[in-house]
């Protein structure tokens, strides 16, 4: 507390009332009097209930602009992630978000926690369409050279080599199986991220059925415990999907996860404005 108060302008205008007005006056017995009233306040106002009561202001303002920054920065990663998107992603994004701002409609408050978990949702699903997106252009890439023709080409080339078995083509042979087990690797990881892009492409589908079935569970009973269950249910469900984006080896730099600011982030830009919810009306008997 002491460093606080020698930083604070409490400090400065105990000095200057003190040691400055003592030093001013040109006389030592006031000088005196000053420094010994500028020890007093030091030894007890950073103590007081005022002094403390600034401090901890000052600290829940600093704590509230480093979080709002960390929220800025995470929206802007978000928007540049799905602005990276083609337009048909960048559409079922939307639809979805759509989905998201109509449960929230119905929830009624923008400070549920309920909601805040649907915000985790749905920046999954950004990352999986993100990561779909990535596995598509390089199954388009490496399709274009047609690597099992490649490497049956090279097979027959090998076996032609080692048939001829002549000195002087042992170094050509060392050099064309090399060539072989290169084309072999990438096929290993061609076929990896086909298996990584049918399970991302599986995932984005479960995830966008059941924040559909969420929105219909909030229809129907917004504040009974049914909605809160199946929000746990779904959250379990995406932290196995989550592990699984961090742990796809070759492409986990493309779908880095940074943490979630605990300030609200939204759900994006939706492709239109969410219609009202139908309320029910009250039945008489």
């Amino acid at each position: 507390m002491r460093r606080e108060f020698f930083q604070s302008p409490h400090h400065a205008a105990l000095a200057v009332a003190t040691l400055g007005v003592g030093f001013a006056s040109g006389e030592p017995l006031y000088f005196i009097l000053g420094a010994a009233a500028y020890v007093l306040g030091w030894v007890y106002l950073p103590d007081m209930g005022f002094f403390r009561g600034w401090v901890e202001k000052r600290q829940q303002q600093q704590a509230a602009a480093v979080e709002a920054g960390q929220t800025a920065d995470f929206k802007a990663r978000r928007d540049a992630t799905l602005s990276a998107l083609t337009s048909s992603r960048r559409q079922r994004y939307g639809a979805l978000a759509e989905v998201c701002q109509q449960i929230e409609q119905t929830i009624g408050a923008a400070d549920d926690p309920r909601v805040r978990r649907i915000e985790e949702m749905m920046w999954t699903f950004v990352r999986l369409l993100s990561t779909d997106q990535t596995l598509e252009r390089f199954l388009e890439l490496e399709s274009r050279e047609n690597v099992p023709k490649l490497i049956g080409a090279a097979e027959a080339e090998v076996k032609r080599l080692e048939a001829e078995g002549t000195a002087d083509q042992e170094r050509l042979l060392a050099s064309r199986r090399d060539y072989l087990e290169t084309l072999q690797k990438r096929a290993e990881r061609i076929e990896q991220a086909r298996r990584h892009f049918e399970l991302v492409s599986a995932e984005e589908d479960r995830l966008d059925q059941q924040i559909k079935l969420l929105r219909a569970d909030a229809m129907a009973a917004p504040d009974t415990p049914a909605l809160s269950a199946r929000l746990d249910a779904t959250v379990e469900q995406l932290e196995a999907t989550n592990t699984y984006l961090r742990e796809m080896d070759q492409f986990r730099a493309l779908i880095a996860e940074p943490a979630m600011p605990s300030q609200r982030i939204g759900f994006g830009e939706a492709t239109s404005a969410p219609p009202p919810i139908p309320r029910r009306s009250a039945t008489r008997e």
